[in-house]
């Protein structure tokens, strides 16, 4: 479609304009993109098929417009400026702002409060321009009557309007990368270009060419990206809600900061000192809040960093229990309050048994859900004061403060009875002497997981001279 409609809508302002060829190729143009979007939409069939409905009655409105300013023109030859196209150009910019709106919320769901802020930053410092240097000469300029004045005033305000909705649509996160949303935003660039374009020329007294063009890329784009096969995604919720701060935005919004200033001297460079005080420092004051606003979020997206860096560093990405570094840092902390206080520490290590067997039956995703189910399970059975950690593989140790080495057993026995999926462990224990190191407590415990593992598994090991627990629930007598 585009292939087809893009060179003739840019070889448009060759043909004689006021003429039937002219006429026939703009509204032509105008009429199939409306039909092309009504068949995308069908076709297609969104989920939320309002947002689209919207942009298609914006359009449809819009090239009404167009075959209603023609036939004033070229037809009744009568000034068609203000007139009655503009009942159908008008209200076509709120159905357009209005799907765009729909389509941003639906993508966002309000959370994305950073893209929020951001695009406001930018929509606050285009408007102050546009204000300085587009609007307020509008309204200050010579006009046949009140009509030709609001009308005069109602574009601009109309664009301003839909330059926020485009910068926010083009910032929300995953927008630039999906294709129906792309010809969305470049269909409204497409759209705002001429018309702002054309309101400067008017201003300044000069005649533009070409700018018929750019609305019928609008016409164009919108259609193909009713009609693109991914456009019921555009009104989906987007999966990554959050947005960081990369250089090209950066730089955008710092850019977008500094236009206050810029006017200002431009003001008072080019208009003789004659400043629109009242103008520039309400932007000012506005993009300043915004900016404090945008560091505030940008703190608290550090922090909450930080604490995924840590929780990171300090718990196991599989089963989400301490890791190996947690156990080594909490473990030499309990043996020094345990050698200061003289209490009991019993350090214990268990390792699934036969976790390779079940791997190679059930596949490795299989043995990962084992682990996350374990640890879980094991973890409801311990107080929080307990420390689990996964040491290694399908070994985890355990640090029990404050506990004798009948009460650790028993702990471990109930551990045994909560392991998912009809799985069995062996379990070697040592209790703290007061005195060894910590590598050789661990050293003890390790030696009593071999003891148990070679003695027939699903079972506890105590490396005190006490008793091994059989998974069956028997108790034999062993020196360890």
């Amino acid at each position: 479609m585009l292939v087809v409609g893009v060179p003739i809508a840019l070889s448009y302002p060759w043909l004689p304009y006021g003429t039937p060829p002219a006429s026939l190729c703009f509204e032509g143009i105008g009429v199939a993109s409306c039909v092309i979007m009504l068949v995308g939409i069908r076709r297609r069939r969104p989920e939320r098929p309002l947002m689209w409905c919207l942009l298609l009655a914006g359009m449809a409105l819009s090239v009404t417009g167009d075959a209603v300013y023609d036939y004033l023109e070229n037809v009744a030859h009568v000034d068609p400026y203000p007139g009655w196209a503009d009942l159908f150009y008008l209200p076509s910019y709120p159905l357009s702002i209005a799907g765009l709106g729909m389509m941003i919320l639906r993508r966002t769901g309000g959370r994305d409060r950073v893209g929020m802020i951001d695009a406001l930053i930018l929509s606050t410092a285009l408007a102050l321009p546009a204000w300085s240097f587009w609007v307020r000469p509008i309204s200050l300029g010579d006009h046949a009557g009140l009509a030709d004045q609001l009308v005069s005033l109602a574009y601009p305000v109309l664009d301003v309007l839909l330059i926020t909705l485009t910068v926010r649509s083009a910032t929300t996160p995953g927008a630039l990368g999906l294709r129906p949303n792309r010809l969305l935003i470049l269909a409204q660039i497409a759209r705002l270009l001429p018309d702002v374009t054309y309101s400067i020329a008017q201003l300044a007294g000069v005649e533009i060419s070409y700018l018929d063009s750019g609305w019928l890329l609008t016409y164009l784009l919108t259609a193909a990206a009713a009609l693109h096969p991914r456009m019921a995604d555009v009104g989906k919720p987007a999966t990554s809600d959050e947005v960081t701060l990369t250089m090209p935005r950066l730089t955008l919004l710092t850019v977008a900061s500094l236009l206050a200033p810029a006017i200002l001297a431009a003001q008072g460079v080019f208009q003789h000192g004659r400043v629109d005080w009242s103008a520039v420092a309400v932007g000012s004051a506005v993009l300043f809040l915004l900016v404090v606003a945008r560091m505030k979020l940008l703190l608290g997206q550090m922090h909450r960093l930080a604490r995924q860096m840590e929780s990171l560093a300090h718990n196991d990405g599989l089963t989400g229990v301490p890791n190996r570094r947690a156990w080594d840092d909490r473990l030499n902390r309990e043996l020094a309050k345990a050698r200061r206080g003289g209490h009991s520490l019993v350090v214990g290590m268990i390792d699934l048994d036969f976790f390779k067997k079940f791997n190679d039956e059930y596949g490795h995703p299989a043995g990962d859900l084992l682990l996350k189910e374990a640890a879980a399970a094991w973890t409801g059975q311990l107080r929080d004061e307990d420390l689990l950690a996964r040491y290694g593989g399908e070994e985890f140790g355990i640090v029990l403060a404050g506990r004798g080495g009948d009460e650790a057993t028993a702990i471990v026995e109930r551990l045994r009875a909560v392991c998912p999926r009809g799985q069995t462990f062996s379990a070697g224990l040592a209790v703290f002497d007061g005195a060894e190191t910590a590598d050789e407590l661990v050293s003890r415990a390790d030696r009593a997981l071999y003891r148990a593992k070679a003695t027939g598994r699903d079972r506890t090991v105590r490396d005190d001279h006490q008793t091994l627990t059989a998974g069956g629930g028997d108790q034999v007598s062993m020196a360890v």
